[in-house]
C-alpha cells in the first residue's frame, strides 16, 4: 500500500469514528457493600447528545399523540350538558356511546357481585340504630306545598289513602355492595299527585329527623332527589321488606327507595319531606363530598 492510499484509509477511519454515535455504557465497578441493606454504586451511563434528542423528541410526539387521544375520548365519553359548559357544540350522543358506557357499568357490577355476593341486604344506618320508641309518635310531615301549608300525616292516613305497590329492587350502595329485595309502598308520584308541590318546585329534600350518630346523639340526614326522580314509577316510599312491616333496621315505618339512585338517596324513617325550587345542600355535600355523590 502507498504512501496515498494509507493517509486515505486514515481519514476514512477517522470519519468514520466521528460520525458514529456513543452508545456505549460505561459502568463504574461497585464497591464492595458492608450490609445486606447497603446500596450499590450506580452505574454512569453516557449517551450522545444526538442520541438524546432524538430519544426525548419521539416521547414528546408520544406524550402529545396520546394526550389528545385522552381529549377524543372524553369528549366522547363526557354528558352533553358538561360538553356545551366547555364550549363544544357538537352533539357526540351515539348508540355506541350508551353500548360502552354499559358495558362499563356491567363490569364494575360482575366485580362489585363477585367481591360481596353472598351478604344480606345489610343495615346501613350512617350511625347507630335508633330505638323503636319513636315509632309510635311518628309522623310524617310535609312542605312547600302549593296549598301553602304544611300537613302532617300517620302511618293510618298513608296506607288508607293511596294504594299499595309491589316491586323487587336491586340496591347499589356506594361503597360497592349490592342486594336484591322485596318491597313494598305507595309510589312518591302518589303522594306528589294527592299533595302537590308548589310551582316552582323542582326538588324533594327527605330528612330523617331520628337518625343518630355512631354514638347514639341526634344526627339528622337529609338527601335530595329532583322531582323527575320522585315521579318514576319504581320511585317508592316503602312501608314493607320482604312480605313483613319495615322493621328499625330498615327503616321502619317508612322508607324512601330510589332504584335509579345510589343507596345513599334511600333515607330510613323519613320524618319530614320538603319541596323546594334550588336544589339543596345534602347531609354529604356538607361533610365535604361531590354533589354528584347521590347519582
Amino acid at each position: 500500500m502507498n504512501n496515498k492510499a494509507k493517509i486515505d484509509c486514515v481519514h476514512r477511519e477517522s470519519r468514520i469514528n466521528e460520525t458514529a454515535p456513543s452508545v456505549a455504557v460505561e459502568s463504574v465497578s461497585a464497591e464492595k457493600r458492608e450490609g445486606l441493606f447497603q446500596e450499590r454504586t450506580p452505574p454512569v451511563i453516557e449517551i450522545a447528545p444526538r442520541v438524546l434528542r432524538y430519544r426525548t423528541r419521539r416521547d414528546f410526539l408520544f406524550f402529545g399523540a396520546g394526550a389528545i387521544a385522552a381529549l377524543a375520548g372524553s369528549g366522547f365519553l363526557l354528558p352533553q350538558d358538561t360538553l356545551r359548559r366547555m364550549g363544544v357544540r357538537r352533539t357526540v350522543d351515539s348508540p355506541a356511546k350508551e353500548w360502552f358506557l354499559n358495558r362499563a357499568l356491567r363490569i364494575d357490577d360482575d366485580v362489585a357481585e363477585a367481591l360481596y355476593s353472598g351478604n344480606p341486604l345489610k343495615n346501613n344506618y350512617n350511625g347507630a340504630t335508633p330505638d323503636l320508641g319513636y315509632i309510635s309518635g311518628w309522623n310524617l310531615t310535609i312542605d312547600g306545598l302549593d296549598s301553602g301549608v304544611s300537613i302532617s300525616l300517620d302511618v293510618g292516613n298513608l296506607m288508607t289513602r293511596f294504594s299499595v305497590h309491589e316491586q323487587i329492587t336491586r340496591l347499589v350502595c356506594v361503597e360497592g355492595w349490592s342486594a336484591i329485595a322485596w318491597w313494598a309502598g305507595f309510589r312518591f308520584d302518589d303522594l306528589l299527585r294527592a299533595y302537590p308541590p308548589m310551582s316552582q318546585a323542582k326538588w324533594a329534600r327527605v330528612e330523617s329527623s331520628v337518625n343518630l350518630d355512631g354514638s347514639g346523639n341526634p344526627d339528622p340526614y337529609f338527601m335530595s332527589i329532583d322531582l323527575a326522580t320522585a315521579r318514576h314509577p319504581q320511585t317508592l316510599l316503602a312501608t314493607h321488606f320482604n312480605g313483613q312491616p319495615l322493621t328499625v333496621d330498615h327503616g321502619a315505618p317508612l322508607r324512601l327507595l330510589v332504584p335509579v339512585k345510589l343507596g345513599l338517596n334511600s333515607v330510613k324513617a323519613i320524618t319530614k319531606i320538603t319541596y323546594v325550587a334550588e336544589e339543596p345542600r345534602d347531609y354529604w355535600a356538607e361533610r365535604g363530598y361531590s354533589r354528584y355523590d347521590g347519582i
